[in-house]
């Protein structure tokens, strides 16, 4: 097994996790079986009860373990399916460790961090890293783990320790530190700083790690004096500092990489039984960057949401999009919509803010509604539904996009005035959306109905059946404590609100279609989680060939994308 570990410098958030995912796609490239790791340093067991805001998405895994956003950079360019322990915690490590001294695995021992809890750490990365995570089951050859976090900052520290000790007992050529660091070109001066990335080294250093290669962000290219610089004040060769600069797009990162020698270095440094050259899958990877360059026709999707103002919130619904856009061969434009900005409310406290809004909801080819939690917003959605249905407008909604779908038709189509989700009133005469008595059992964090879970399709005549190739049941992920009232489904069904899937037992709503409309569904599950740039997922794509008004013709040609 060889180990990469990716560190960062400087500032958090500076791209470790595409780094990460493009160095695993390389070696993948050249035939490797790749697995990863990402290491989150927070005392948190793990990301599902976080607001978006902290750090992004939460992102559900086949297994149900809530996890970084990260892991779904590394399914997407690796094409894998990764569990919850790839996803180490303090707060997992501290668990794991407690519980073994309340077992009695150390009596008589003073439990410490140095040695027990970085041994776990060691033990924790040895273990996972022989975890399959292909589709043909085989033991993982290479094994990527990315440190979040800044090096320096406290919460990090038991882990670089752990990796100090870990390099000697995994033997020099089968540990491989690349450290991630910025530089930063002042508009003042222009020039650009190289001090930065000499400090954070110089702190790696110091804490017992030294870089095989430093990789520079920036935001322009930088200069090969900047590079010869970097390499003499690092104490490494001017071939192990390699430049990665802000690009159109995270599938230009992988080629970057490779046309400065990884391949190569790699090949030596961990003795790897490769060639030179990558295979096909990169030369795909290359191909699938110059197309997405190259695009001219535009689709625009409103995201109508709550945590719009940071686009990681939504980081795999835009990646879901952005893959079906691509396979159709238009450029996507993602208007983000705070979902509040639609409500009557805000007409009477900032009119401007609220018609600009629905300026942007008016000119959109599509909508989108997407998964979220709490009552803040929902009005807003409802006001963007129902101009999707009424319209006819292509419409998604996924998760509370669905259920919120089923309230809003209720109130329209059925007269039902006061029809909502018990999560936002739980005395409401016409409780359309209930919820799930064992998924809700006082505590918050991984209790939810997660995971994935089968979807079986009680009918021929389902637009979303026809683009998942016409396949009897589906396997999605699900992340919800709601579902729709299954008691009440027979008065959608006459009005034209078809319930065209349901889970294994039948109890559960999966899947909305309305009659007499291009595309307007929703789906309890979250497929964005499945997508991948060279296999987009069937109900996004729906969702922009109705946008892009080919949708008909799609279907006509057994579901086959024109060349």
């Amino acid at each position: 097994m060889k180990y990469i570990l990716v560190t960062g410098g400087v500032i958090s958030g500076i791209g470790k996790g595409i780094i990460a995912s493009s160095i695993g796609t390389i070696l993948k490239s050249c035939g490797l079986r790749v697995t990863a790791i990402k290491i989150d340093p927070y005392i948190n067991i793990d990301a599902g009860t976080f607001s978006p805001y902290e750090h992004g998405e939460v992102f559900v895994l086949n297994d149900g373990g809530e996890v970084d956003l990260d892991l779904g950079n590394y399914e997407r360019f690796l094409d894998i399916n990764l569990y919850k322990d790839n996803n180490i915690t303090t707060g997992k490590i501290y668990q794991h460790v407690i519980n073994k001294e309340r077992h009695g695995d150390y009596l008589g021992k003073t439990v410490q961090v140095v040695p027990h809890i970085t041994d776990a750490v060691q033990e924790w990365v040895m273990n996972q890293a022989k975890v399959p995570v292909d589709d043909d089951k085989k033991e993982p050859q290479i094994c990527v783990i990315e440190l979040g976090g800044t090096i320096g900052d406290i919460e990090g520290m038991p882990f670089v320790e752990a990796f100090r000790q870990f390099q000697f007992k995994a033997k020099r050529e089968n540990f491989c530190n690349i450290h991630v660091s910025l530089v930063p070109q002042p508009n003042a001066t222009g020039e650009q700083k190289t001090k930065p990335t000499q400090n954070s080294v110089r702190a790696l250093r110091g804490l017992g790690l030294s870089p095989d290669l430093i990789v520079c962000r920036s935001a322009k290219p930088i200069e090969m004096a900047v590079k010869e610089k970097i390499s003499m004040f690092c104490h490494v060769e001017p071939e192990q500092v390699i430049f990665i600069h802000d690009v159109s797009s995270t599938y230009r990162v992988p080629i970057l990489l490779e046309e400065q020698g990884i391949i190569k270095y790699f090949k030596q440094r961990l003795n790897l039984p490769i060639d030179d050259q990558p295979s096909d899958l990169l030369m795909k990877w290359k191909k699938m960057a110059c197309r997405y360059e190259r695009l001219l026709k535009v689709c625009s999707i409103a995201l109508v949401g709550k945590y719009t103002k940071l686009s990681d919130c939504y980081a795999s619904v835009f990646k879901a999009l952005e893959h079906s856009a691509l396979a159709i061969n238009y450029k996507l434009d993602l208007m983000y919509i705070d979902s509040t900005e639609l409500e009557r409310s805000t007409e009477a406290e900032n009119s401007v803010k609220y018609h600009q809004a629905w300026h942007k909801l008016c000119k959109a080819d599509g909508i989108l509604v997407p998964g979220g939690f709490g009552i803040r917003g929902t009005e807003g959605k409802l006001q963007a539904i129902s101009w999707a249905r009424k319209k006819k407008k292509p419409f998604l909604g996924v998760c509370l996009g669905m259920q919120l779908a089923v309230v809003e038709f209720a109130r329209s189509c059925l007269n039902w005035e006061d029809a909502n989700s018990t999560e936002f009133d739980p005395d409401t005469k016409n409780p359309v959306v209930i919820d799930m008595p064992e998924h809700n059992p006082g505590d918050m964090g991984g209790t939810m109905r997660l995971g994935k879970r089968r979807t079986v399709f009680k009918t021929e005549n389902s637009v979303l059946k026809k683009l998942y190739g016409d396949e009897m049941f589906v396997e999605e992920r699900h992340r919800h404590r709601y579902e729709v009232n299954p008691e009440l489904t027979h008065c959608f069904e006459e009005k034209g609100l078809k319930f065209v899937g349901h889970d294994t037992e039948g109890n559960r709503m999966e899947i909305i279609e309305l009659e007499n409309h291009p595309y307007f569904v929703g789906v309890q599950f979250h497929p964005e989680f499945s997508s991948r740039p060279m296999k987009p997922s069937p109900p996004y794509l729906g969702l922009l060939l109705a946008a892009t008004g080919t949708l008909n013709a799609y279907l006509q040609r057994g579901c086959k994308l024109s060349p």
